[in-house]
C-alpha cells in the first residue's frame, strides 16, 4: 500500500475574475494587458480563459 500524500495541482487556465484575484490586477488593467499581448487568452465559446502559465510569466517578468 502506498502512503503518498496527494500533491496540489496547478490549474491549466482560469477565468477573468480568478485571474484578477490571483494577480491582484484589476479587471480593466487585465484587459489592457491582454490587448497589448502581454497576457494570452483562449476563447472557448463565450468563455475567456487565461492560461495559468501566462499569468505566472507576467508576474515573473515583473
Amino acid at each position: 500500500m502506498s502512503d503518498k500524500t496527494p500533491t496540489p495541482t496547478q490549474p491549466i487556465s482560469v477565468r477573468i475574475p480568478e485571474a484578477c484575484r490571483l494577480t491582484g490586477i484589476g479587471r480593466s488593467k487585465l484587459y489592457e494587458l491582454i490587448a497589448e499581448g502581454r497576457i494570452e487568452v483562449v476563447k472557448v465559446g463565450a468563455i475567456t480563459l487565461v492560461p495559468y502559465a501566462s499569468l505566472r510569466g507576467l508576474i515573473e517578468k515583473g
